[in-house]
């Protein structure tokens, strides 16, 4: 009975547990050769299984230009920017920070598309930005020691990267709504977003910058652990969204896929033995809430 909203509440988990799964891999490897790395076994990933269930057929020409700067905008600057957060500002602010993506798409749809905003909508908005200032100000009591918990680097310059990556995301999904609405194959519109995120990270580190080069070195445990992340976080997270998506009500999967930041929580308090602050937990709860408001119409 309840087995689209279970998938949606599983790719959540999913996404939690990538936000923790990433976190070491991409310190050591830094946000670059991190980003790379995953995007490059992704695209792998997808490719392989595209071409088994012949996913290419439903992509035409005139798909090809929005996909790809969808990809560019959405996937290689969203999380390239993304996990240059992570590094700065740990998993449990920055998948605060991420959540904004589901305002930052109203609005934009507001703006942009000509969508209507109504007064429960614009009120999640508000919500689900209080939820992340609340989350990031008062998230972290003083006797919380773990590294996830300290900020490296200046805060602000910690928020802007993860405003940058939500925003990206929103408009990389708004360029390519109108091509999923007419019936593309989702995973092999997806092995092109994700295909021309990984080349241009791949142009990127050949660049002559110390800072986009390797951190630390590549071992068989790291890839491992990138692999683990990318299969569990955009294959099977992405695959039990979309089947959600096909039996549930649009409202109800996105808000319970926007519970990653709460869900994050006591998996951060298992793996750190540390109780989150309670900041963090009202902070979480008001992105939640915020997102029922904002899906709710």
């Amino acid at each position: 009975m309840f087995l689209y909203e279970a998938a949606a509440l599983g790719a959540a988990t999913l996404w939690a547990l990538t936000g923790l799964l990433s976190a070491s891999p991409a310190q050591h490897l830094g946000a670059i050769a991190f980003n790379c790395t995953r995007m490059v076994l992704v695209t792998l990933m997808l490719c392989i299984w595209v071409v088994l269930t012949n996913g290419w057929g439903s992509i035409a020409n005139d798909h090809l230009v929005p996909l790809v700067l969808s990809g560019f905008i959405g996937i290689f600057m969203g999380d390239t920017a993304l996990f240059l957060t992570l590094n700065r500002m740990g998993p449990r602010r920055t998948a605060m920070l991420f959540s904004l993506n589901a305002p930052m798409s109203a609005i934009l749809g507001w703006f942009l598309l000509s969508e209507t905003l109504t007064g429960t909508q614009i009120f999640g908005i508000v919500l689900t930005f209080l939820g992340v200032l609340l989350a990031i100000r008062f998230g972290k009591r003083k006797s919380q020691l773990h590294k996830w918990e300290n900020i490296k680097g200046p805060l602000w310059i910690g928020i802007l990267l993860g405003i940058a990556a939500a925003l990206s995301q929103s408009v990389g999904s708004l360029i390519a709504r109108p091509i999923m609405e007419t019936g593309v194959d989702p995973v092999a519109a997806s092995s092109v977003r994700v295909g021309v995120a990984a080349l241009g990270l791949v142009v990127l580190m050949r660049l002559p910058f110390g800072w986009v080069k390797p951190a630390g070195h590549f071992s068989l445990p790291i890839v491992g652990i990138i692999a683990i992340s990318g299969f569990l976080g955009m294959g099977l997270g992405m695959t039990l969204i979309l089947f959600a998506l096909t039996g549930g009500e649009v409202g109800i999967i996105a808000t319970l896929s926007a519970t990653t930041p709460a869900i994050m929580l006591p998996m951060m308090w298992w793996r750190t033995k540390e109780l989150p602050a309670v900041g963090a937990w009202v902070g979480a709860g008001l992105v939640i809430a915020g997102s029922a408001l904002l899906f709710a119409s």
